[in-house]
């Protein structure tokens, strides 16, 4: 089953809903304090809503983007089996899915009692397919703020701003999200296909070695 674009269009739909309705929205966002009370549907519906159309339109922007490819991959034939089996109907749900609820759990932690909390947005899940992507295909190139480079080397980056974001950014968006989906993403890949981790190492290497055959003429 090609997961990506019903949950794009279910995403969209309900998103737009949320924009003409606050009730929507506030029945629908991850409050901890709720979850912890029994509202355990928070975890996943949060995922379908956006704050705005900036917000909802970059997320499937890049969902769509690396969707398409990361779905064709889990659909069975391309998969060398690692230690963790998936189902080629089901690989792409278990990803995004399962990236969303680990994305979840900083909040979870951190505000499991604050009453004021609220977040929303599929961040956390398009941050997980998004590592998958770079681990699956560690020699593709990957515009990283419009700047085109090595896939790896935009993972790396990746995590490098996300956690300098969330331990000194002053904004709203919810880095830790972002840092616990992609984890969830990298972990998925390096355990499902066998042939990820060798893969991910040899990208790693050439680029290094890449980096300072260019610089020396000899």
């Amino acid at each position: 089953m090609d997961w990506l674009y019903p949950i794009m269009g279910v995403t969209a739909g309900v998103s737009y809903l949320g924009f003409q309705s606050d009730a929507l929205l506030q029945a629908g966002m991850l409050k901890p304090h709720l979850v912890l009370k029994g509202q355990i549907h928070r975890l996943i519906t949060h995922g379908f809503l956006h704050a705005d159309w900036p917000h909802l339109i970059f997320n499937m922007l890049v969902l769509w983007q690396f969707g398409e490819v990361v779905s064709w991959h889990l659909s069975g034939e391309n998969v060398v089996p690692g230690w963790i089996p998936v189902d080629p109907n089901q690989g792409f749900a278990w990803l995004y899915f399962g990236g969303l609820l680990f994305a979840g759990l900083p909040a979870m932690f951190k505000h499991g009692h604050n009453p004021g909390y609220a977040a929303l947005g599929a961040s956390g899940a398009v941050s997980a397919v998004l590592m998958a992507y770079i681990v699956y295909f560690p020699h593709s190139r990957v515009s990283f703020f419009f700047i085109p480079l090595p896939a790896v080397v935009v993972g790396l980056l990746f995590f490098a701003y996300e956690h300098y974001m969330d331990r000194w950014g002053r904004t709203r968006v919810a880095h830790d999200a972002h840092l616990y989906g992609a984890i969830y993403g990298l972990l998925f890949a390096l355990l499902t296909d066998g042939d990820s981790l060798p893969q991910v190492v040899e990208a790693i290497r050439t680029t290094w070695e890449g980096l300072f055959s260019e610089g020396n003429p000899g």
